[in-house]
C-alpha cells in the first residue's frame, strides 16, 4: 500500500497512509465493544469519510475522486465494493463527483477502506468539517475554451489541503471547485472556494493565473460567490486559499450555530469589501511572507500519452440503428480539442451502478480509451480520449450496460440525492421522485430544443444535495398535513422555477409559494412545460429568461389544484404513501452528522 511519497499514477492523488486504517480498526473494535462514546467515535470516522444513516448500525462510505478522476482499475475495484460489501449491490455517484456505498456495517467498513486504499482511493476528510472533495470541470484538459488545465493545480489543492493542520476541525464543511472555463460547468459560483483560469501578461510573459471567488452556496440562504481576488498567478492561488481558510477557521462566532456555520453566512453577513479587506490583512501577516508553490503538490498525468491510436476497420452504424446512434452522438459526444479524439458522456439514471456496470465501464476505458475518465456533478459518467472511429463501439458496449441514452444534460437527465433510501437528513424519497420524473419526461416525448435543454432537481430535504436550486425546476422534501383536521402526514415537495447554471452564468431559482403532494409533482413538471411552450415569446425562448419575464405568479396558479392537500380516504391512500414506499408516511428526520 502506499505512503505519504507522491505518485502520479492515473487517479492516485491523496497520498494513503496505512496507520489512519489501523488507527480506524482500532477506534472502530473499541467503539463496538463499548469502549469509546459514540459522539466521539463519530468525529473520528467522519474524518475518514465513514457516515452514519438513518438505518441503524449500517454506515455509509464517501469515496473521494478529486475533479472525478477516476482508473479503470479503480472502477474494479468500486465492483468489488458494491458487489461483496454494499447490501444493496450499487454504487452511487454525487453531485460533488464522490461515489457512495451505503448500508455497509461497521465491521466490514474496515476491510472496505483497506480495499480502496491499495487502489490508490481515498475517503480521507470526505465528511466532517474539512475540505471535501475538490470538485473539477471533467472536460478540462480537453475542452477547447480553457485557458490552460486545471487539473495538475486541482490536484496540488487536494494534497495542500487534505491532512493539513488548520483545516481538521473548521467551523463547518468546506466546498471547493476549480472550474476549465468561463462556462464554469464546475459551478464555481456555489462554492466556499472557486476557481476560473486566466492566462494574462506579466512583463511580457504569458502567465497562468485564477480569478478566485468565495462564499457561495445552496441550501440555506443560497447566495452567490462574491470575487476574492480578480486574478492570482498560480505561484499565489494556494496562499490566497489560506488567507481565506484562516479567516474562516478563526470565525468562532460561526461555530455557535451550525445551521449558519459556513463561509457564505460570514462572507454576506460583513459584505464583499470587508471581507476583501480581511484576506488582504491575512496576507500582511507573518505566516504569509514566505512562498507556497504548488510545483512540488502538482498532479500530473499525461494522458494524452496513453491515448489510443484509431482502431483499423473500427465497426459502423447499421441501417436500423443509426437514427438512435445519431441523436446519442447530438447529446452525449463532445469533440475534443486534441483532434481525433471526443469525450462520451454515459448518463447514469440516479447515478446508481451496480457491479456488472462497473465492470463494463472500466473493459471500455481500457479498451478504446487510456484508461481514465471523470464523474461529473450531474452523477454522469465522462469517458475521455475515445477516437472519433470509436464512437459507434463504445456506443454498443454502453447499451449492454444499460447506460447508452441519449439526454445528457438535457431535461431526460433528472438528478437527485438518496433522500430517505439512507439519509438521516432526508424527508421525502427523492430517488423515487427522480425515476417517477424520467418516466414523465418520457411520456411526454419532448423534442422541442429549447424544452430539452431544461433541467429536474430533486433533493429530499431544504440542505440542496441534489442541487434543487439551480434547476429549471427543483424539489426539494417536505410534509402536509391531510385537509381533514386528520394527523396524518402526506409527502410533499417545494418548488423552486428558473434556476440555471453553465454558460458562465448561474442563477438561484424563485421559490414558489406552493407545496404538493410528492406523487403529484410529475404532473407539475407536465403542467410547467405545457404552460412554457404555449406561451413563450418565442420558441428559442429559453425557460429561465420566460421566468424572469412572466415571474412566479403564473406558475403558482397553474398548480393552485395540486397544491390542495388531499382527505385521508381510501381512495386517496396513495398520496399519503411516498414514491416507492409500501407503509403510510411519516415524517422521520435524524440529527446529520456532517456539522459533528
Amino acid at each position: 500500500m502506499t505512503t505519504t511519497a507522491k505518485t502520479d499514477l492515473p487517479g492516485y492523488v491523496i497520498p494513503i497512509l496505512d496507520k489512519e486504517f489501523d488507527d480506524f480498526a482500532t477506534e472502530a473494535h473499541a467503539f463496538l465493544a463499548g469502549e469509546r462514546e459514540e459522539l466521539q467515535f463519530i468525529g473520528f470516522r467522519l474524518k475518514q469519510g465513514v457516515y452514519g444513516q438513518r438505518q441503524p448500525t449500517r454506515q455509509m462510505i464517501r469515496v473521494k475522486l478529486p475533479f472525478g478522476g477516476v482508473s479503470a482499475e479503480q472502477m474494479d475495484a468500486f465492483a468489488v465494493v458494491a458487489e461483496e460489501y454494499a447490501p444493496l449491490g450499487k454504487g452511487h455517484i454525487t453531485t460533488r463527483q464522490n461515489f457512495q456505498f451505503h448500508h455497509i456495517p461497521l465491521q466490514r467498513m474496515i476491510e472496505v477502506l483497506r480495499l480502496i486504499g491499495d487502489a490508490g482511493l481515498s475517503s480521507r476528510e470526505a465528511c466532517a468539517n474539512t475540505v471535501r472533495n475538490v470538485t473539477g470541470d471533467p472536460y478540462a484538459g480537453v475542452r477547447d475554451d480553457e485557458p490552460f488545465d486545471i487539473t495538475p493545480y486541482a490536484g496540488a489543492f487536494v494534497r495542500y489541503w487534505v491532512r493539513n493542520e488548520i483545516s481538521q476541525l473548521l467551523p463547518r464543511k468546506f466546498k471547493v471547485a476549480f472550474t476549465g472555463s468561463e462556462r464554469d460547468e464546475a459551478i464555481t459560483d456555489i462554492h466556499d472556494l472557486g476557481f476560473i483560469p486566466e492566462i494574462r501578461d506579466v512583463a511580457g510573459v504569458p502567465t497562468k493565473g485564477f480569478r478566485i471567488v468565495a462564499g457561495g452556496g445552496l441550501a440555506i440562504m443560497a447566495k452567490h460567490a462574491i470575487v476574492v481576488c480578480e486574478w492570482s498567478p498560480v505561484s499565489e492561488y494556494l496562499k490566497v486559499s489560506e488567507a481565506v481558510m484562516r479567516i474562516f477557521n478563526a470565525a468562532d462566532e460561526l461555530r455557535k450555530n451550525r445551521a449558519k456555520a459556513r463561509l457564505k453566512f460570514l462572507v454576506h453577513r460583513v459584505g464583499a469589501e470587508k471581507f476583501n479587506e480581511m484576506v488582504d490583512e491575512e496576507l500582511q501577516k507573518p505566516w504569509a511572507q514566505k512562498q507556497i508553490l504548488p510545483d512540488d503538490l502538482l498532479y500530473i498525468d499525461d494522458e494524452e500519452a496513453d491515448a489510443p491510436a484509431p482502431l483499423a476497420n473500427a465497426p459502423q452504424p447499421t441501417a436500423a440503428d443509426r437514427d438512435a446512434f445519431e441523436l446519442f452522438v447530438r447529446t452525449n459526444v463532445r469533440t475534443q480539442r486534441q483532434a481525433g479524439y471526443v469525450t462520451v458522456e454515459a448518463r447514469v439514471p440516479q447515478g446508481d451502478l451496480v457491479p456488472s456496470q462497473f465492470r463494463g465501464i472500466a473493459d471500455i476505458m481500457r479498451t478504446y480509451g487510456n484508461g481514465r475518465a471523470r464523474t461529473s456533478v450531474n452523477q454522469n459518467f465522462i469517458l475521455r480520449w475515445i477516437p472519433e472511429g470509436s464512437v459507434y463501439a463504445v456506443w454498443k458496449a454502453l447499451g449492454e450496460l444499460e447506460l447508452a441514452d441519449k439526454g445528457a444534460g438535457q431535461i431526460y437527465d433528472v438528478v437527485s440525492c438518496p433522500g430517505t433510501d439512507s439519509c438521516k437528513l432526508g424527508i421525502t424519497c427523492s430517488m423515487g421522485l427522480n425515476r417517477a420524473l424520467s418516466d414523465k419526461v418520457q411520456e411526454l416525448n419532448i423534442v422541442d430544443p429549447a424544452t430539452l435543454r431544461m433541467r429536474l432537481n430533486v433533493s429530499g430535504c431544504p440542505n440542496s444535495c441534489g442541487q434543487h436550486h439551480i434547476g429549471s425546476i427543483g424539489f426539494h422534501g417536505a410534509a402536509i398535513k391531510a385537509s381533514n383536521n386528520d394527523e396524518r402526514q402526506v409527502p410533499a415537495y417545494h418548488i423552486f422555477v428558473g434556476g440555471t447554471r453553465g454558460e458562465g452564468h448561474i442563477r438561484i431559482g424563485d421559490l414558489l409559494k406552493a407545496r404538493v403532494p410528492a406523487k403529484r409533482a410529475p404532473q407539475v413538471v407536465e403542467r410547467f412545460v405545457n404552460y412554457y411552450q404555449a406561451n413563450r415569446a418565442s420558441a428559442d425562448e429559453e425557460f429561465t429568461a420566460f421566468v424572469e419575464r412572466v415571474g412566479t405568479a403564473p406558475f403558482e396558479a397553474v398548480v393552485k389544484d395540486l397544491t390542495l392537500p388531499p382527505e385521508f380516504s381510501v381512495h386517496s391512500m396513495q398520496e399519503f404513501i411516498d414514491w416507492e414506499r409500501d407503509g403510510l408516511y411519516v415524517l422521520e428526520r435524524g440529527e446529520g452528522e456532517c456539522a459533528v
